[in-house]
């Protein structure tokens, strides 16, 4: 999940080398924590959040094959 997330950062972004996503596992959660460059911070997110909802629509769709919760949190 941390390689599909990274994946999609990178095709969005102007700066995908400073692209990082850290995973923090729970017991039934888990949290990917996106960092951007600051400037590509508005290109991650979208008018409105609409890209940050859409990546987490597809975080949340792949996770139920695996039968986990992702949470996304965008970080500078």
């Amino acid at each position: 999940m941390k390689d599909l997330l990274e994946e999609i950062a990178k095709a969005l972004v102007d700066n995908p080398e400073d692209v990082s996503v850290t995973e923090v596992e729970g017991e039934q959660t888990t949290v990917l924590e996106l960092r951007v460059r600051n400037e590509d911070l508005g290109k991650v997110i979208g008018r409105q959040g609409r890209t940050a909802r859409a990546i987490r629509t597809l975080l949340a769709a792949a996770g139920m094959k695996v039968q986990k919760r992702f949470v996304l949190e965008i970080l500078e």
